[in-house]
């Protein structure tokens, strides 16, 4: 069993439906919420090519134990191992949006074996250009200093907030699960308006 320390804690997902609206920062529901691709919103948040535009950069990508939570969220073995990448997405060299994508190795097979060659490539440019794409429930967080995933996503910002938020969800490649987080950063502007020709692509 996994030793819990004040920096290694779970961040509490659960359903977005049981969280109250309210609850929710105004400036963040329709990202939070937005069942759609988030990759292309940032890139029409952020147009333009890199350096200046939307990029990726990879933080990591190895293949270890998932955290707990993360093996129960894919109804995975204990002890499993999979493919773990965590990525920032940026606009120029302003940190947007942390992301950390666990593709069990029981998935690496068929389609799901090209994520692990993504390199500086988004991920939701691929699961949303596959039209057998499933996405699951959303789950949300409010995530705080202690706990594993805010050290994580806030190793590269110029501050730490109180706390952040992020989403995650479970997607179904050819049937195969992958777990995708995503964890908005205090750089993001969230207050931006939202942009009439993101839904359906």
């Amino acid at each position: 069993m996994d030793t819990i320390t004040p920096h290694n804690r779970a961040a509490r997902w659960k359903p977005h439906r049981n969280f109250l609206r309210r609850r929710i920062p105004a400036d963040l529901a329709d990202w939070l919420l937005d069942r759609e691709s988030l990759t292309l919103r940032l890139q029409q948040l952020c147009p333009g090519k890199p350096p200046c535009g939307f990029r990726v950069q990879v933080l990591s990508q190895l293949q270890s134990v998932p955290r707990l939570d993360e093996t129960q969220a894919l109804a995975m073995q204990p002890r499993e191992m999979a493919v773990i990448r965590q990525v920032l997405l940026l606009c120029g060299k302003q940190p947007w949006v942390y992301a950390r994508t666990v593709i069990p190795a029981s998935s690496l097979r068929g389609k799901l074996q090209q994520l692990t060659g993504l390199g500086t490539r988004p991920l939701g440019g691929v699961l949303f250009a596959d039209p057998g794409m499933r996405r699951g429930m959303l789950e949300l967080a409010e995530i705080f200093p202690g706990q594993a995933v805010f050290a994580a996503a806030t190793a590269h910002t110029r501050h730490q907030p109180a706390s952040i938020w992020g989403r995650r969800s479970v997607f179904w490649l050819s049937g195969k699960p992958l777990l995708v987080s995503e964890i908005f950063l205090p750089d993001f502007p969230a207050a931006s308006p939202m942009l009439p020709s993101w839904r359906g692509s």
